[in-house]
């Protein structure tokens, strides 16, 4: 992905949007305010593709714009989040990498409308922050302004959310949770497996090391297998592990351990 995603920057690199997070949060702003004076505006914005059918193209994209309902202190709470979170990951990638993140998870949730029916910006939101998590996973931030906790734990905890939804949910929630996610899943799917084998590699060295600690003698008691010499007669004992062997270790004289 890093390297497709490099030819592309050298070629499209120069239409980016810099600073695209800001043009959303100031949308949701704007957004927020309309909908306080009027309550059915937002009805209007949702991506609802049958509307689109019906001329009312600007959904593909004022979707994008819709704030979480909450109340009004929260809300500002969460616009700021929303920059920090998507500021910090252009500054980390570059406006063309996260311009490609955003846009291929908002062009998969269009997708999803056009299968499973009207749909907004909440799961898009929520893959920036999986993003954000796992980019960033030791950033500490105050919960509810009290509690220091790291993000990756947030991370996690949003993940179960989004799989509990995913399950509990009919299809009208699972298709847009899943096209918002494939923007994760195309950045982020060699990161995971990666740290998957890798960890599987530690876990088979370490049973390996086990193994052969627990099939060695103690240095100084061993005797060889073959003459049966002992360590502590001052015989040179090896341990052994060849072919002839079959693989398993054996403690054995030089003499032997040379010809066996």
């Amino acid at each position: 992905m890093e390297r497709l995603l490099a030819r592309l920057e050298r070629r499209f690199g120069s239409h980016a949007i810099p600073n695209l997070i800001m043009y959303i949060v100031g949308g949701m702003a704007m957004v927020w305010v309309l909908s306080s004076l009027r309550p059915a505006f937002i009805g209007r914005l949702v991506l609802d593709m049958r509307a689109v059918r019906h001329g009312e193209v600007w959904r593909l994209v004022t979707f994008l714009f819709i704030p979480p309902p909450s109340r009004p202190l929260w809300i500002l709470i969460n616009l700021y989040f929303t920059w920090w979170v998507g500021s910090s990951l252009e500054d980390k990638w570059g406006p063309f990498k996260f311009n490609v993140y955003y846009f291929t998870g908002a062009l998969s949730t269009i997708a999803a409308a056009v299968l499973a029916g009207p749909t907004t910006n909440t799961w898009l939101d929520a893959s920036l922050f999986l993003a954000f998590a796992t980019v960033f996973p030791d950033v500490t931030i105050l919960l509810f302004f009290i509690l220091p906790i790291r993000v990756k734990w947030l991370g996690i905890l949003a993940a179960i959310g989004i799989g509990y939804a995913a399950i509990t949910g009919d299809w009208d929630v699972r298709a847009p949770i899943a096209a918002a996610l494939v923007n994760y899943v195309l950045f982020f799917g060699e990161h995971w497996y990666g740290a998957w084998r890798g960890r599987n590699v530690v876990t088979r060295q370490k049973a390996r090391r086990v193994e052969l600690e627990s099939a060695t003698p103690v240095f100084g008691q061993r005797t060889c297998a073959i003459c049966g010499a002992r360590e502590a007669d001052g015989v040179d004992i090896r341990v052994c592990s060849c072919d002839k062997c079959a693989g398993t270790p054996r403690t054995l004289c030089l003499e032997h351990a040379r010809n066996h």
